[in-house]
């Protein structure tokens, strides 16, 4: 916001030196009340003020008023330069021969953020406190495993394995929990994902304490993350929501080193200034830390503000340039524009020029930040801590625009790294790029062991069990079991509903159960919910609901169960996500049910859901309103038609796509005792569809191969020596498979086993566990996949039938013996009723016959002219165009 010129300087001086006599005899708080009285005040009096949240570009912690650090300093710089070198060491070492890759430069802008809180702020689990959660940033890996290697943590061969994991005792590239589970918690490599996975947590972390489910007091989570990565919607998207939740537990440090990957974040302003409105905005408590200490004699100098107009005039891309140059350039190009500030470093030299410091690598104002972050109650932190990227790298990349990609450096740049740190590596050995570390009973590490000490002990120390919980049976699910009263008919989705209500009524687990929706519980008939488990408030209702006078209404509650997280998939999945990593960051099993429609669910959030899978969850995705045919009406961008395509990219998300009751609580059922039993490492995605039709009875002794992807539903008439056919079907489709196995036996003398498949993906996976098993073990007798299994003995051909992409139900086809035929939903959805929409992707009960017809014809058994009557006899028009395309 730019000033209007003075026209009366006399009275402003007059006002300044009020304001000046009041910040001294009743403080600063009583200042800043005046002020906003005024501005008050003066917008009621009909003055136009525009509202700016951004500050001077100086630190926001005065220098008087910082907290001391309790440490020392001259161990602390000693320990941190040793972590500097091998996160540098062991990039540089791994790239000599095997050219893997590594980042050095993130890290050596962020070191000194994290150095503080190693020391004086992260807290492990221990018995009096439950340990704070610290969600790195992704590139800055190489400095987390330097300063474990340093304190004991990992080993030598480990840190030569960086980046080197195929053959075991290798070091992941980033955080990945996934490839080291006792080690990582957060995976947050994958920009954008940490800040909004934090907040999330966070808010978790209250709805566990409001809850009384675990003791959440005074544990903090902190997300770092790069000034660029802010520009990815998720980093900024939810963090209104942390201030309108008042997360006082939830601390984000961004490492504000100007440079994106390839050069600067806001070369033409300031990234700093506009987080800083973005934040402060949103309602945030605001920390800048943009000048260390070298600076503050300069600033107690500038009373004209002559020095902070001069901070403010240059631009970022000017600041990335002063830092690639050296003192000389800085006298002339940011303090020579006024002949005043030349005079205010006159008596200096260059290098004391180039000695003026960021805050960001100052440990005392960090220190001063943390400490105010930490105490801030009421509100969200954020720090914005100004760094250099490739802090230290001198002519190999400091602050230059390549610097991101520098995975190699010179003898003279190794040279100048040491002696700017004061390492003691002979020359000699140099370019062998030697690890440092400190003797057990060295001043050093004897200080890192009592700053671990103090603070719970070692940190890197993810939980990989908690305690088993007990599963009900699956009698508990009896009713669902059957079959549907005569004359009744629902959907699947409310067999969910049913489902759940039965498990939040459990008294072993149902206080586990976190039920999650982003909206439209009301669509998938959970509305019932509201009242039984209330919606969770951090504030209760402050208010009377508009359906207040109905059995059903809609209850907010300090205590409630139910996350109702509004419009916003990944916000919901964020929620997910926590809820299904607590029994590692928290200690507890908890056992989250989201539900979502299935269009909006993967495709939406598919990078946290692999992330997801790189985590561990363990939790139940319910993808509603699934399938490409069954939610009549709604159009292209509601009909999901690829949600299991996209799961089965996740090695350890276990989907199915039940088409009856019975099934979906075997498939539940077995996924609690799993992961909640067993404490697999494992996640559920299942669809539900909002089609209400009757339910038939489970088969007898169908459950195991319910799981295992593949049952026998009905069996064709064993006696009969009529023609044979197989036919597969899942989800919404398996009723027209159903149908169409009647049409074929009296219409057309033909006689058909009827298979439900509930997942075509796990019928791959254990099929290609048993392709492999066998070309390894040439010599023994060859094992039968599932598929071949269920299908030997049974003649004919095999015609499948899914609501998906054709390519859901062709992945198993090389493992069904003879002829196999895929029908299933390529293309774009589009609004009509269900029998339409299948009759116009090619799915419903006549093309399965004519399907059925036409492999039977091709082996031979019946004539193509009898495939021509029967699509001519169901109105199927052969020159239609092509649903895949049209």
């Amino acid at each position: 916001m730019e000033l209007q010129p003075d026209i009366d300087p006399q009275e402003t001086q007059e006002w300044l030196d009020a304001l000046d006599s009041v910040i001294v005899s009743a403080g600063g708080e009583r200042a800043h009340f005046l002020l906003e009285m005024l501005i008050e005040k003066a917008r009621r009096s009909g003055a136009y003020l525009p509202y700016s949240a951004r500050t001077a570009y100086i630190n926001t912690i005065p220098t008087g008023k910082e907290a001391h650090s309790p440490g020392n300093n001259a161990i602390e710089h000693r320990v941190r330069s040793y972590v500097r070198w091998n996160a540098m060491a062991m990039v540089l070492r791994a790239n000599k021969e095997t050219n893997v890759g590594g980042h050095i430069a993130s890290f050596a802008s962020a070191a000194t953020l994290y150095d503080v809180g190693y020391n004086h702020f992260w807290r492990a689990p221990c018995e009096t406190h439950g340990g704070d959660l610290v969600y790195v940033q992704g590139h800055s890996s190489p400095g987390v495993y330097a300063y474990a290697f340093l304190s004991g943590e990992l080993s030598q061969d480990q840190l030569d394995n960086f980046r080197q994991e195929a053959g075991g005792n290798g070091l992941s590239s980033y955080p990945h929990p996934w490839l080291m589970p006792t080690f990582w918690q957060f995976p947050t490599v994958s920009m954008g994902l940490g800040p909004i996975m934090a907040i999330y947590q966070a808010r978790f972390m209250k709805y566990l304490g409001s809850r009384e489910m675990v003791n959440t007091e005074g544990r903090k989570i902190w997300a770092f993350m790069g000034d660029g990565e802010m520009d990815e919607p998720e980093s900024l998207g939810a963090i209104s929501l942390a201030s309108r939740e008042n997360l006082d537990n939830l601390i984000f440090v961004v490492n504000c080193n100007l440079q994106r990957l390839d050069g600067p974040v806001r070369g033409n302003g300031k990234i700093i200034q506009e987080l800083e409105g973005a934040f402060r905005g949103a309602g945030w408590n605001v920390i800048k830390v943009i000048w260390g200490s070298y600076w503050d004699p300069l600033l107690a100098k500038d009373t004209k503000g002559l020095l902070q107009k001069r901070m403010m005039e240059c631009v970022d891309g000017e600041y990335q340039n002063f830092k690639s140059r050296d003192g000389a350039y800085v006298r002339k190009y940011f303090f020579g524009k006024y002949p005043e500030l030349l005079e205010m470093v006159a008596n200096m030299s260059d290098d004391d020029i180039w000695r003026l410091n960021r805050g960001g690598h100052d440990p005392y104002k960090v220190y001063a930040a943390y400490a105010a972050a930490v105490k801030h109650t009421g509100q969200p932190t954020v720090i914005l801590a100004k760094t250099i990227k490739g802090y230290g790298m001198g002519e190999a990349g400091e602050a230059q625009n390549i610097t991101h990609q520098q995975k190699k450096m010179g003898t003279t740049s190794l040279k100048a790294f040491r002696n700017r740190f004061g390492l003691d590596i002979p020359d000699d050995k140099i370019d062998e790029v030697p690890y440092l570390t400190f003797a057990k009973d060295s001043p050093e590490f004897t200080y890192m062991e009592e700053r671990r000490k103090a603070l719970g002990g070692a940190f890197h120390r993810r939980k990989t069990k908690s305690e088993s919980l007990q599963v009900p049976p699956l009698s508990a699910f009896e009713s669902l079991l059957k079959a549907s009263a005569k004359g009744h008919e629902s959907s699947t989705t409310m067999a969910y509903v049913r489902i759940l209500n039965i498990l939040v009524k459990d008294k072993k687990i149902g206080k586990h159960v976190v039920p999650i929706v982003a909206d439209e519980s009301r669509t998938f008939g959970m509305e019932g919910m509201f009242r039984q488990l209330g919606i969770w408030s951090s504030v209760g209702q402050l208010y009377t609901p508009q359906d207040a006078d109905q059995l059903m209404y809609y209850k907010e509650d300090k205590h409630g169960q139910i996350l109702q997280e509004g419009i916003c998939e990944a916000g919901a999945m964020s929620s997910w996500i926590a809820a299904a990593t607590s029994y590692s960051t928290h200690g507890i099993q908890m056992i989250p049910f989201f539900i979502f429609y299935s269009m909006f669910g993967f495709q939406r959030v598919g990078d946290l859901a692999w992330a997801a899978g790189d985590m561990r969850c363990r939790g139940f995705l319910l993808g509603g309103t699934a399938g490409r045919t069954t939610l009549n009406g709604e159009g292209l961008q509601h009909e999901d038609g690829h949600s299991h395509i996209v799961a089965s990219t996740i090695p350890n998300c276990v989907s199915y796509d039940p088409a009856f009751a019975y099934e979906l609580a075997v498939i539940i059922q077995d996924g609690l005792r799993r992961m909640y039993q067993e404490q697999e490492d494992v996640y559920y995605y299942i669809t539900v569809m909002n089609e209400n039709y009757s339910h038939p009875e489970m088969p007898v002794g169908a459950e195991k191969n319910i799981l295992r992807g593949m049952y026998l539903f009905k069996l064709g008439n064993k006696s009969s020596k009529r023609l044979r056919v197989q036919l597969l079907g899942a989800g919404a489709i398996l009723r027209e498979v159903i149908a169409a196995a009647e049409i074929l036996k009296q219409e057309y003398n033909v006689d058909a086993d009827i298979w439900g498949v509930t997942s075509f993906n796990e019928l791959r996976r254990e099929a290609l566990g048993v392709m492999r098993w066998n070309m390894l073990h040439p010599t023994q007798p060859a094992k039968l996949s599932h598929v071949g299994n269920c299908l030997k003995g049974h003649k004919g051909p095999v015609v499948a039938a899914t609501d998906y992409m054709k390519i859901y139900a062709d992945q198993i086809r090389e493992f069904v013996p003879g002829r196999y035929c895929v029908l299933g939903t390529d293309g774009f959805g589009r609004s009509d009723t269900r029998e339409k929409l299948r009759h116009f992707f090619e799915v419903d009960r006549f093309y399965i016959t004519v399907a059925a017809l036409k492999a039977l014809s091709e082996e031979e058994k019946i004539s193509n002219k009898q495939v021509a009557d029967a699509i001519k006899k169901y109105g199927i028009d052969p020159e239609k165009p092509n649903p895949a395309i049209s």
